[in-house]
């Protein structure tokens, strides 16, 4: 929506309403679905959240520890069947990698140093119609393994029936980030660089976000744009980033948000806030969208700590000056205010 901002008080506030900008992206949702001849399907979830990590939304979604070499770790996932007939579904454990902002598990069975030390408490399920079964992940990290993250996926496949020659393999993936080492899991961090606008050939505009992985952990990249200052006041958001954008440590890549065909040129302030699991960094900049192409990028802003403090006190600053002052403005027309005064009666004469 793109809406412009009242010149003055009590001035109509223009409202022009854009047709909604498409959006995709690539992501291994917790409980994804395959579909096997039409309405069939299988899922995969977590079944239990660690209690340490209950608070991040990505260990909800993701097997994602930090375990000591040595040491074994054992979680639980269900693998679902939510159709009207009963399937035999295989489930096992891939190798997986970051590569180009994507998180990609493997064809088939194959294997990485990760997968290799992951069980499962089983391989072949027998689901009937509508039911859930819960499969034991155990890992064991050997006592020599080196420090450092590695990724892996827990696949649960089904099979169709053959047609003409042809098998439907269909399956759904959860994700392991597992980081091997002694004490607490490293920093997660990652800071949004720059900004820029384009256009593709189609003339739909976006915005492009070169962002940097600064910490020590893999991140899930997902977030919001508003762009403010428009030509006119016009002022439009929030549009969604891309999800699904995986950062490899010490990866940097770009994050697009697509936008409205119908977007001015601008300039516009475009703020970017994204988050992975509990942080977040929000970046801004004036930009343009081109004729076509891309325009070059813009260095981001980033709000520093004393900034966001200098907002927060002025507005408790103001809250308790709001407060006082309808306090005093009640005590002063209290004091001002003169009290009925009641009439003597005198008894009356016959």
């Amino acid at each position: 929506m793109i809406k412009a901002l009242p010149k003055r008080i009590g001035a109509r506030v223009a409202v022009v309403i854009l047709a909604a900008a498409a959006f995709w992206a690539y992501a291994a949702p917790s409980f994804s679905s395959a579909t096997v001849a039409g309405s069939d399907s299988i899922g995969i979830r977590l079944a239990e959240v660690d209690a340490a990590s209950a608070n991040d939304p990505r260990a909800r979604l993701y097997i994602l520890d930090r375990i000591a070499p040595g040491s074994t770790l054992e979680r639980t996932v269900a693998i679902s069947n939510i159709s009207q007939m009963g399937h035999s579904v295989s489930v096992y454990v891939s190798g997986a990698k970051i590569t180009n902002g994507e998180f990609i598990g493997s064809d088939g069975a194959t294997p990485n140093e990760l997968s290799s030390w992951v069980s499962l408490s089983h391989s072949a399920l027998q689901l009937s119609a509508n039911s859930e079964t819960k499969v034991t992940v155990s890992i064991k990290v050997p006592s020599d393994a080196s420090a450092g993250e590695r990724y892996a996926v827990i696949w649960a496949e089904v099979s169709s029936a053959a047609v003409s020659g042809i098998i439907t393999v269909n399956r759904v993936g959860l994700r392991i980030y597992l980081s091997v080492g002694p004490g607490g899991a490293p920093e997660s961090s990652f800071v949004i660089r720059s900004l820029a606008g384009t256009r593709d050939k189609n003339g739909i505009p976006a915005v492009e976000a070169l962002v940097e992985n600064t910490g020590g952990r893999a991140l899930d990249l997902s977030g919001d744009l508003n762009l403010s200052d428009g030509p006119g006041g016009l002022r439009a958001g929030p549009f969604a980033a891309t999800l699904g954008a995986t950062l490899a440590i010490g990866g940097s890549d770009i994050v697009r948000v697509v936008l409205p065909k119908e977007l001015p040129a601008g300039p516009w302030r475009a703020t970017l806030e994204l988050h992975s699991g509990l942080i977040s960094d929000q970046g801004e900049a004036t930009i343009l969208f081109p004729a076509s192409g891309k325009n070059p990028p813009v260095d981001a802003q980033h709000k520093t700590f004393w900034q966001n403090q200098i907002v927060l006190t002025l507005f408790t600053a103001s809250f308790f000056l709001f407060i006082a002052s309808h306090y005093f403005w009640y005590v002063s027309i209290k004091r001002h205010k003169k009290p009925k005064r009641l009439q003597k009666l005198s008894p009356r004469k016959h």
